[in-house]
């Protein structure tokens, strides 16, 4: 089986379930996974642990999967959001001047696919 880093960038909604799906399809298939959540892909927080948001199920459901990796701590606090993910208790990326490293990724074997 593969080994998939999939960064979410985009902060479209549309965008993002994409990313849910693909990483809990990979999932299911036995593949590794870590989902990386980036850039204004951050602010989607308040969306989506939101229980009136009708996509609220299914990113419960990813983040039962274990499959978030982390959120981008510098990405985070520039989009407001970064109380909000330590208050949900997402764990943060930090090692590349405030951002994930890719390359700790490629390094541990991930194929990165962005968003």
């Amino acid at each position: 089986m593969g080994k998939f880093a999939l960064f979410a960038f985009n902060g479209d909604p549309m965008c993002f379930i994409h990313v849910i799906l693909n990483a809990l399809d990979l999932k299911e298939k036995g593949h590794d996974v870590a989902v990386v959540i980036e850039g204004s892909a951050t602010s989607l927080i308040d969306q989506f642990e939101n229980e009136s948001n009708p996509f609220y199920p299914l990113f419960q459901k990813l983040k039962n999967s274990e499959t978030i990796d982390c959120f981008c701590k510098a990405c985070s606090n520039k989009m407001g959001v970064l109380a909000k993910v330590q208050d949900f208790k997402f764990p943060l990326c930090d090692e590349l001047q405030g951002h994930p490293s890719m390359a700790r990724y490629i390094n541990d074997g991930f194929t990165i696919i962005t968003f």
